[in-house]
């Protein structure tokens, strides 16, 4: 007869209810998956650890003021606020752009930089790439404008004629392809840096 194992929610439940050993038991569970996560973001095992530690502070805090409400959703949850931490991480030391949530937001800011150094060449050129991934996952049409105006640096009304399209087309195609590269960051907690 196998043991049953318990979920994240009825740990969680246990936890809040002064049951300390569940919350050893989650984090048991999940700490290599959430540990890597934050690892692969920022290479560095001091860093890792340190930010690893502040997520389940954060989680003990919310637990703790009955302030959890993610009914079986316990893992996505503490993976947010991991990715909400190294964010925090990489503003503070300043190496991640600071992006003002507007709708002029413009992906390929990050790849604008005067002087790079050996580090910064290697970010750049990674993230360089990681952009190329990324566009090459976004319809055909909004491709097409993108690359247009991006990296051979046409016109709008230069794309409509090479398109056979109007303009106002070509620019929605720009500002659908800007959208779904930003879903498509969000959707895979992408950092950008350089």
């Amino acid at each position: 007869m196998r043991k049953s194992i318990a979920t994240d929610a009825t740990l969680v439940s246990a936890y809040m209810q002064g049951n300390e050993s569940a919350l050893s038991d989650l984090v048991t569970r999940h700490k290599q998956r959430i540990y890597s996560f934050i690892y692969s973001k920022v290479f560095d095992r001091d860093v890792a650890e340190d930010i690893f530690q502040d997520t389940f502070i954060k989680v003990i805090r919310t637990l703790k003021r009955g302030a959890y409400n993610e009914e079986g959703k316990f893992l996505p949850w503490v993976m947010r606020i991991a990715h909400n931490l190294v964010i925090d991480y990489f503003r503070k030391n300043n190496r991640m752009p600071k992006f003002e949530n507007n709708d002029d937001f413009n992906i390929f800011s990050v790849l604008s930089d005067g002087n790079l150094n050996a580090e910064k060449t290697i970010i750049k050129e990674q993230v360089e790439s990681d952009v190329r991934r990324l566009i090459e996952e976004l319809p055909a049409d909004q491709k097409e404008v993108l690359m247009m105006r991006m990296y051979k640096d046409m016109s709008f009304k230069e794309i409509s004629e090479q398109t056979g399209v109007s303009i106002n087309t070509a620019l929605g195609r720009m500002r659908y392809a800007l959208i779904n590269l930003r879903k498509v960051i969000d959707k895979h907690n992408i950092i950008l840096t350089n």
